[in-house]
């Protein structure tokens, strides 16, 4: 009966027939890429994954277990918060004396528009308040602070000047006008002399009303500001110890202002003098489950752990026997790291080459591994076989993140909106880094063949209806034959009787 029925098909079936499949087949494929630029998988996959695995017994790991709570450090409980917020990066150099000298030497930008930009914004936001209208000269910096060309600020913060000893223009012309670290800090100090005379007298008058209290957040926020660039002044001219009380100090003076992070350039300090205990202590106190991490925290706690053990590893004897309990814990440390910035091992591997750090970073995104890498990478370097631990071991990461990439491991899952902030902050000649890559899924690798298979198909039964339709009869035939033999001996077993009655129903 089959084969009758093969024999009634005309050349017309088979060109509707494979024109049909084509058609269908390219369009689940322009669905399945729709649906992939948007969402970054693909519809059949997530389908199979989300309702088909948990029906055919498949394991639900969208719980997370007590350890990864744990070991997540209460991140999930900010998942609500913005994923890409941008922060101001603890160890942005000085525009003037670092990022124009790059300018002037490749003739190439290295900040860009929207990154300077939000150094305005946090400048009016820091250094400006709403009684700056009653003092010339602050009012003169305050629309400074809003001019997009370097020379109209310079010129304004000179104008300042002439009326008064304004911090605030120091401040300015540290950064932007001073072509070496000698100038800026030179003018810092005047800067910190202006500053700590306001500061003093706004504190008299704090709680006098609502306008003095801005005042005085305004002249704290500047003495903050001051005192931590001469400290990062300090640091870049080799007095590190130096740089080190400063930073201490300050942290001791003003506790609260955190939103500065200058534990980070006090971590960075303390590496370069090799101060490890020191620096253990500092991680003590600000990796803790309630705060927020950052790439400094999690690789020097992974530095520290592999400077334990990156002497004597050796990749081949650890095949043989096994891990140590060191070892595996800073096998576990550098994992950790890379789970939550996993950029940073190619910049500290040298295996793409670093830039000058933005003014703003993202975390967990290329433009902090970049701010990391760059001040980090000599610590690395200085401790004897941790290059080599991580080059053997940060690959490993990927095979413990839980698929799909919706699901985190020991921090809450990786945001996908990192590439676009990275791409607005890192300048167009940087090669942005991407995690995770976003290959082809295999369904729409498939549909693409299956669709091309058919498109082909339809044009040579169009072209070649006869020959095509022999070709597909002959398949057919083949493809059924299993069948016919079954049928065959089903007839011979079964009584004709009730084989009539079967066919009938």
């Amino acid at each position: 009966s089959v084969s009758m029925f093969l024999n009634t098909l005309t050349p017309k079936f088979y060109v509707a027939l494979t024109g049909t499949s084509s058609l269908i087949s390219g369009l689940i494929l322009i669905f399945e890429w729709w649906y992939f630029r948007k969402y970054g998988t693909s519809f059949i996959e997530q389908v199979s994954v989300s309702h088909l695995r948990p029906l055919l017994g498949g394991v639900d790991t969208s719980a997370p277990s007590a350890a990864s709570a744990a070991g997540g450090d209460a991140d999930s409980n900010r998942q609500s918060v913005s994923e890409c917020k941008v922060w101001r990066n603890p160890l942005n150099l000085f525009r003037g004396a670092e990022y124009n000298r790059y300018t002037w030497v490749t003739g190439r930008e290295p900040l860009t528009y929207y990154d300077m930009n939000l150094s305005a914004q946090d400048h009016q936001t820091f250094f400006t308040c709403d009684t700056d209208h009653l003092r010339p000269a602050d009012a003169i910096m305050q629309k400074a602070w809003r001019e997009r060309n370097p020379q109209a600020r310079i010129s304004a913060a000179h104008e300042a000047l002439e009326l008064n000893e304004c911090a605030t223009a120091y401040i300015l012309l540290a950064e932007e006008e001073a072509t070496t670290i000698v100038e800026a800090e030179k003018l810092f100090k005047q800067a910190l002399k202006a500053g700590e005379g306001c500061y003093r007298r706004s504190q008299q008058l704090q709680h006098h009303g609502a306008q003095y209290e801005a005042q005085h957040r305004r002249d704290t926020n500047v003495l903050v500001y001051i005192k931590r660039r001469l400290a990062m002044c300090a640091r870049k001219l080799g007095r590190t110890r130096e740089a080190v009380k400063m930073m201490r100090d300050l942290m001791k003076e003003f506790p609260l202002l955190s939103m500065f992070n200058i534990h980070e350039n006090l971590l960075e300090a303390l590496l370069e003098l090799q101060a490890y205990a020191d620096v253990q202590a500092v991680l003590a106190k600000y990796d803790d489950i309630s705060l927020p991490k950052s790439a400094t925290i999690c690789y020097t706690a992974a530095l520290l752990k592999a400077r334990a053990v990156s002497d004597k590893f050796s990749p081949e004897a650890a095949s043989r026997r096994g891990l140590s309990t060191a070892e595996m814990n800073a096998v576990e440390a550098i994992h950790r790291a890379v789970e939550f910035n996993p950029h940073v091992p190619k910049y500290l591997l040298e295996m793409k080459s670093l830039i000058l750090p933005p003014e703003h970073i993202l975390k967990r995104g290329d433009s902090e591994a970049i701010a990391y890498a760059f001040f980090h990478l000599q610590h690395w370097k200085r401790v004897e076989g941790a290059l080599n631990l991580l080059h053997c071991t940060w690959e490993g990461t990927f095979r413990m993140i839980p698929y799909p990439l919706e699901k985190g491991h020991l921090f809450y899952p990786y945001p996908i909106c990192t590439e676009t902030a990275d791409r607005e902050l890192l300048p167009s000649f940087h090669e942005v880094s991407v995690y995770p890559k976003k290959e082809l899924p295999f369904f729409i690798l498939f549909t693409a063949g299956l669709c091309s298979f058919t498109a082909m198909l339809a044009l040579l039964t169009h072209q070649f209806p006869e020959l095509m339709g022999v070709f597909a009869k002959a398949f057919l035939s083949t493809l059924f034959a299993p069948l016919n033999f079954v049928m065959e001996k089903v007839e011979s077993i079964l009584p004709s009787s009730l084989w009539h009655q079967l066919t009938r129903i």
